[in-house]
């Protein structure tokens, strides 16, 4: 990564939205409390293995993260997430596939593959309910939680929108720096395309 820091990663409060009124692919953008835009993610489209790129901005001009799947089927994909620019391997995010059919469940892997880390969607009974009821997911807004170890760094919570998903970000927990500022940035992208992507992500427009 390079010695200066993007903006992207020196915000402990964000605001992710999902643009999916789009005729191929989808967007995500990633702004500051204060509204700034921060980036912009695509999520191509017709591609066998899931291919997102995060740029620093809507131009696209300067790529910060690529994410890649390892498998064509996202069911149980792991997703490699490395620099824009110097290729650099961050670490991996890995959906537990079955997990996921009743809870939101993730590993989080350090660039060597050891697990050090999981993001949990909030309650177990409703996390089911919103899977089998659409009005249960309006009355529940999805909360995430990111742990490293046995500590909480960060929480990405839905703001009850039926038109556009949105995610208040919080990663001013992590005091310690355990995680990774682009590894947490993918964690939040990957959760808004992937498990966005099966509550059917609602419709963006503006």
């Amino acid at each position: 990564m390079s010695s200066t820091l993007p903006q992207l990663y020196l915000h402990d409060h964000l605001l992710a939205r999902r643009q999916v009124f789009k005729l191929f692919g989808a967007g995500f953008h990633i702004y500051a409390d204060d509204g700034r835009l921060l980036a912009y993610s695509k999520q191509k489209a017709f591609k066998l293995k899931e291919d997102i790129r995060v740029f620093a901005d809507e131009a696209q001009s300067h790529e910060l993260l690529v994410i890649k799947a390892d498998r064509i089927l996202d069911f149980s994909a792991a997703y490699q997430v490395t620099d824009g620019q110097s290729g650099e391997h961050y670490g991996t995010l890995r959906r537990k596939g079955w997990k996921s059919m009743f809870r939101d469940s993730w590993e989080i892997l350090d660039s060597n593959g050891v697990v050090r880390g999981r993001v949990l969607e909030d309650g177990g009974f409703k996390s089911f309910m919103r899977r089998v009821h659409g009005l249960v997911a309006l009355m529940f807004p999805q909360k995430f939680l990111i742990e490293v170890g046995e500590q909480t760094v960060g929480t990405m919570t839905q703001n009850f929108n039926p038109f556009v998903q949105k995610y208040s970000v919080d990663l001013s927990l992590d005091t310690n720096d355990l995680l990774p500022r682009p590894l947490a940035i993918a964690t939040v992208v990957l959760l808004l395309a992937i498990e966005g992507r099966q509550q059917g992500g609602g419709f963006d427009f503006g």
